[in-house]
């Protein structure tokens, strides 16, 4: 069964975020979403006719991970904004988790934006890790690597300069400042809610 690229054409006019800007990045969105169906539907056909140990088969094996991620990460991306964002609930259980472990709201977020302007290109990913039931802010250079083995993404930030640099050139807070703009609350506590 074939990904089809959801719609988040409700973004357009989020203040801090030109039309521009985001209907290029929901472009980019869509080729990870045909990518990653073209690859599933090839790394099928090299199986089928018994070429998967052949070098063409692994090196898009290894690929399909950036084009899944890149697809799915978007989603999640796309999925934690809205126009006018949503606070975080304090009275909330992901509320009290943040407390508990970051001390409080107000050093989580130092914590998650300071991850975010680092130098590079990546994501910033607020996850829960279920073993210890611990919450981290991650730096995820590329798609495919640098993942916590077993945890949930909760609130994911895009740092590629795709993101941003059309409206904000390299002023990354500023952009990350209208990202918390529309940030919505509600669908990260939905997440940790779903995990918990």
């Amino acid at each position: 069964m074939a990904y089809e690229a959801k719609n988040y054409d409700h973004l357009l006019g989020t203040e801090g975020f030109s039309d521009t800007l985001l209907t290029n990045h929901f472009t980019l969105y869509k080729g990870y979403v045909a990518n990653t169906n073209k690859l599933a539907e090839t790394l099928d056909t090299l199986l089928k006719e018994g070429k998967a140990a052949t070098p063409e088969y692994a090196e898009l094996s290894r690929r399909f991970g950036w084009e899944f991620n890149g697809m799915r990460l978007h989603e999640f991306y796309f999925g934690n904004m809205i126009k006018g964002g949503a606070a975080l609930d304090r009275s909330s259980a992901l509320s009290a988790k943040i407390e508990t472990e970051f001390g409080s709201y107000e050093a989580w977020e130092k914590d998650f934006k300071a991850t975010g302007t680092m130098r590079g290109i990546g994501w910033t990913i607020l996850y829960h890790e279920p073993v210890g039931g611990r919450l981290f802010n991650v730096w995820v250079n590329e798609h495919d690597v640098g993942h916590l083995a077993g945890a949930t993404p909760l609130l994911i930030m895009d740092v590629f300069e795709h993101a941003f640099l059309t409206d904000y050139g390299l002023k990354r807070a500023d952009y990350i400042a209208s990202f918390f703009k529309a940030l919505d609350w509600r669908t990260v506590g939905e997440r940790y809610a779903a995990v918990c």
